[in-house]
């Protein structure tokens, strides 16, 4: 079950919305249907994982629960809980990658597992992590009661793609929130926002990707290899942030306020800006977590590059068991350590209205070949198609392709989202405020065309679950 699937849309989230409104519902009683509701969402999509799930909920109770008692700020209790959490982890996401890389280098014959990825599992592996470290540096911050801890890791408009909560952060609205109209109505706006983001323009978009990428096949066209490229660029930000509001709107529904996941990083000046806007939870995460309990940048430039490596390398890593994310990672990581030694004047560049423009320019070209990269099923292909994309080659078979795919729809559909990806819509909010009413009837019309899209049929399915 996805939140653009109709079953969600039309039977799920408002029969669970009801049930938390209806009236004389406890604080706990909601919690409990909430964290019911969750563990149907993640039974819909994997049932086989529901145990294994569980399981996790309950490593990070017992841990949490004995850092928070007599093993106040125990190190065993802590490096065990690290352990089992990425040991179940790597087991179900790494196996295979690392078997098949042993064959590689060993000539050996290592059978595959053929370990089905269960959903959602880097991101309530790291929820759960973030609260035992937490707990274990401040036995306070912990919880003697299941449930809540439960709901805190599995509420389902979080649970599969995040944003990565940390307890501390809605351990208040656990307790005590309050459900208005006015919240609901602002949390139904976002929601239908991110819907629209998904299936209006990240689907679209992805369309002309996977039509693009699957063109590397056979003779690459530069042309196309460069609309795959931007494409795929939009798609990511597009369903991913569109889940993120998805996320943010439905915790609005519930009384939760969920912080925000993404701060337009397509209008980034440098790697290092980009970073602080993309996929906030995770680079805050990578951290609060790692960057600084490694010594951050209090010892020296040299051992804070190595640090930024070890954070880039583990950040490329979790998101999947390839080559092309370990790459991506380490990519990002050099580019972000050549910007903080001067050896890319983005610093001095920023100065100046067109220095800061060129600097949005080399962003945007870094991030677009980084995610060409990320987005190829090996390294080779990766390269390949980077190399297409200067080889500036002309095919009879592109031209083709080019002509059957950019109607005009396609291009209006490329030309709103290269626009919207910008800093162009915060400004716009800042200097117009609509009146509820006419945001209601502009939510309105976007659901309206949400429907239409999904009764076309065909899905996308969004791209952060395979991580």
């Amino acid at each position: 079950m996805v939140f653009s699937s109709a079953i969600f849309l039309f039977v799920f989230l408002p029969l669970v919305f009801l049930l938390i409104r209806l009236p004389r519902r406890s604080i706990r009683l909601q919690n409990l249907l909430l964290a019911l509701a969750s563990l149907v969402f993640y039974a819909f999509g994997q049932l086989q994982y529901l145990p294994l799930f569980l399981v996790s909920v309950l490593i990070n109770f017992v841990s949490g629960t004995l850092l928070s008692g007599r093993f106040a700020r125990s190190r065993a209790v802590l490096a065990v809980s690290v352990v089992l959490n990425l040991g179940i982890l790597g087991v179900f996401k790494y196996t295979d990658f690392i078997l098949r890389n042993l064959n590689a280098a060993l000539g050996s014959s290592f059978p595959m597992t053929g370990i089905v990825l269960p959903i959602g599992i880097s991101f309530f592996t790291f929820q759960g992590l973030s609260y035992v470290i937490d707990t274990y540096r401040d036995p306070e911050a912990g919880t003697r009661e299941f449930l809540k801890l439960l709901l805190y890791i599995s509420f389902f408009p979080q649970l599969i793609a995040g944003p990565i909560v940390k307890y501390h952060d809605i351990s208040e609205q656990i307790d005590r929130r309050v459900l208005t109209p006015e919240q609901s109505a602002a949390g139904i706006r976002r929601f239908v926002r991110g819907l629209a983001k998904k299936l209006l323009i990240a689907d679209s978009v992805g369309f002309l990707a996977d039509a693009a990428y699957a063109a590397l096949s056979g003779t690459p066209d530069s042309r196309v290899m460069w609309l795959g490229a931007v494409c795929y660029t939009l798609q990511i930000y597009y369903d991913f942030s569109g889940y993120s509001d998805m996320a943010i709107g439905m915790g609005r529904m519930f009384g939760f306020s969920i912080r925000e996941n993404f701060l337009f990083p397509y209008g980034a000046a440098s790697i290092r800006e980009f970073w602080r806007k993309w996929h906030v939870s995770l680079s805050t995460w990578f951290r609060e977590y790692l960057y600084i309990p490694l010594g951050g940048n209090r010892r020296g430039r040299a051992r804070a590059a190595l640090n930024r490596f070890i954070v880039f390398l583990c950040t490329g890593i979790w998101h999947g068991a390839n080559w092309t994310f370990v790459f991506w990672g380490l990519a990002h990581g050099l580019l972000s350590s050549a910007e903080d030694w001067g050896l890319i004047p983005v610093r001095r560049l920023e100065k100046s209205r067109a220095g800061r423009v060129l600097c949005r320019i080399y962003t945007m070209l870094c991030v677009t070949l980084l995610f060409a990269i990320f987005r190829a099923d090996s390294l080779s292909d990766g390269f390949r198609l980077i190399a297409a994309l200067f080889s500036g080659s002309v095919t009879a078979e592109g031209s083709l392709l080019l002509a059957r795919l950019l109607s005009p729809a396609a291009l209006l559909t490329l030309a709103l989202a290269a626009l919207l990806a910008g800093n162009l819509v915060p400004k716009l909010r800042e200097r117009v405020k609509l009146p509820e009413p006419v945001a209601d009837l502009l939510s309105l019309g976007l659901l309206c065309l949400c429907i239409l899209c999904l009764s076309r049929g065909g899905f996308h399915p969004f791209i952060y679950f395979q991580f």
